[in-house]
């Protein structure tokens, strides 16, 4: 489905008009209403890591800060546990993972998307009951919403390479059905 309609401007010619596809935002992101607890969990484990990234905070600190937060009765709070806990526990394994994908210093990039690609790769290693692509996507997301104006092709391309690495089986049977690139 195209997200681009021709619309006749007021001088009467052809003119490019994005159309907003039900259940997004005008940015391409998901509405709150339509995301699952995961991505809400996602969500309140994003903020969290950004807060340990940039402030340096504990994560109990964290903890205690978010579950006090609007809407986190909404989130799954055991995924949200996994992820924030376990970022900040494995911090440096995961920059190890995500360093040499990157084509700048990790000082260089953004603690939004920083803080996203740490959730794909801990989840690339650790929910395998989520399929890769959907891990993607999710940051994907995540990116959309919370981060710079590109940053969501960054964390694509980023994220989609280390899931060949952690997850070469499932992005080969996805290849070879046509599923992935």
């Amino acid at each position: 489905m195209s997200t681009e309609e021709k619309s006749p401007n007021a001088a009467g010619s052809a003119a490019t008009a994005a159309v907003q596809q039900p259940g997004r935002t005008a940015t391409g992101a998901r509405k709150a209403s339509a995301k699952s607890s995961r991505s809400r969990a996602r969500e309140f484990a994003l903020q969290g890591l950004y807060q340990h990234l940039v402030g340096g905070n504990d994560a109990q600190a964290i903890d205690l800060f978010t579950r006090d937060l609007s809407g986190f009765h909404k989130a799954d709070s055991v995924h949200y546990d996994a992820l924030l806990h376990g970022c900040i526990t494995e911090g440096a394994e995961l920059d190890a993972l995500i360093v040499p994908l990157l084509d700048r210093k990790l000082a260089e990039i953004s603690p939004v998307e920083h803080s996203i690609m740490w959730i794909g790769a801990y989840e690339f290693k650790h929910a395998r009951d989520v399929p890769w692509r959907v891990v993607l996507n999710e940051c994907i997301e995540l990116a959309k919403e919370f981060g710079g104006t590109d940053g969501h092709k960054y964390v694509n391309a980023v994220l989609n390479g280390l899931a060949a690495t952690m997850r070469p089986a499932e992005v080969q049977a996805d290849k070879a059905s046509g599923k992935a690139r």
